[in-house]
């Protein structure tokens, strides 16, 4: 199958969306399928060879963050271009709502068109504004997935229809026969706490983990902190009294299989996120490298750690709670042990071997027509999956 997938957001920064489309990419290409993905980036930006570049990005404040799009008559040209030369059996678009080459690629494919919705925003007075101007866009699209239920509801309540739910995936074993690394690992009576994600974005949390932070050392001295992404570390730091910010390093931004180390080195994956989550990919590559997970309440972590089976859950946006289990998890070996068996039990619903072969039905349902969908033996599948004609009134 010749598969054309549009990527929203810069290729050359980091994210949850560009992960996850690199790795169905990738997925798709070992199965044998031809894959090209469309996607912004820097003109000096190195590229796998299934990625064509639209163009630089520019950013733009998108659902609580600043995300790097694309848009504009120059970015249209090219993305009639990537389609006129891809022949595409099927289109797959992420975040078709969003200002950039989504959209376009939208109002320009011809022929099945899969969309993605990766956004929970449930009071998005941006996305009820712009309904009558993606109204004729939304019309085209074949087939609807959503991350997650809090990603559907979101797109149920602003643009109507409906969408079959599909989670992001992981290659679990690549994050589960990761080697520790002995430097990131604690002593036996010293715990180390993980986190990873932008420094200077709130939403991802790191002030409440730093706020919760004096609170954990008083317990439990001997506790590091490791901090990985990008951002201004002097300034993370800040709140901090001057004798505890050596029990938190600083790692910069790490690759992949650095990533995936520090996930199988520490006692602890901290995700104090406050919000603007529809899934939580983080939470699902520390579970599969065997770290206890300890993330904050909200809807969307909730949802991935099983309501709490798979993984300890504080009160958002609370530093005194974040604390507490923390010093918990970090005293009780066999409460952690107990969750990371749990997890990667939990976390097999998530490998690409699953999550790929759903998003494969979906092609294959879409580019057999609507007519194979109307006789198909699964109840309401032309409803989950939001299927055109009508899919998209409100």
């Amino acid at each position: 199958m010749r598969i054309g997938i549009v990527c929203p957001y810069s290729w050359d920064v980091p994210g949850g969306v560009q992960f996850h489309i690199r790795d169905l990419a990738e997925h798709l290409i070992r199965l044998g399928h031809e894959v090209s993905v469309l996607a912004p980036a820097d003109d000096d930006t190195p590229l796998p060879p299934y990625v064509v570049s639209a163009g630089r990005a520019v950013p733009v404040p998108y659902n609580g963050s600043v995300a790097r799009l694309n848009f504009g008559f120059l970015s249209a040209a090219r993305v009639r271009r990537w389609l006129h030369d891809g022949t595409f059996d099927v289109i797959h678009i992420h975040e078709p709502t969003s200002p950039s080459l989504g959209l376009l690629a939208c109002w320009a494919a011809q022929g099945p068109i899969v969309a993605t919705f990766h956004t929970s925003n449930p009071r998005s007075r941006a996305m009820i504004a712009a309904y009558p101007i993606l109204q004729p866009a939304l019309e085209k699209i074949s087939a609807r997935i959503a991350v997650s239920e809090y990603a559907r509801r979101t797109l149920v309540e602003h643009l109507g229809g409906d969408a079959v739910t599909i989670p992001n995936g992981v290659d679990v074993s690549f994050f589960e026969h990761a080697e520790p690394r002995k430097e990131w690992q604690g002593e036996p009576d010293a715990g180390v706490l993980g986190f990873i994600g932008r420094i200077d974005e709130p939403r991802k949390g790191l002030p409440v983990l730093m706020k919760a932070l004096p609170k954990i050392l008083a317990a439990r001295p001997g506790t590091r902190l490791l901090v990985a992404g990008r951002g201004d570390e002097e300034e993370a730091v800040a709140s901090l009294p001057p004798e505890m910010r050596s029990r938190v390093e600083f790692l910069g931004m790490v690759s992949d299989e650095d990533k995936a180390k520090l996930l199988r080195s520490v006692d602890v994956y901290v995700a104090p996120n406050t919000g603007g989550e529809s899934f939580g990919i983080i939470l699902v590559e520390a579970m599969s490298a065997g770290a206890p997970v300890l993330a904050s309440d909200i809807d969307a972590f909730a949802q991935v750690l099983d309501q709490g089976a798979a993984g300890e859950l504080f009160a958002n946006e609370d530093p005194d709670s974040l604390a507490d289990a923390a010093i918990r998890l970090l005293g009780d070996p066999e409460r952690r042990a107990g969750l990371r068996e749990r997890a990667l039990a939990h976390v097999r619903r998530f490998d690409w071997s699953t999550v790929g072969a759903d998003i494969l039905a979906v092609y294959e349902t879409v580019t057999a027509g609507a007519a194979s969908v109307a006789t198909d033996d699964r109840p309401g599948l032309r409803t989950r999956l939001g299927l055109a004609r009508g899919g998209a009134s409100r």
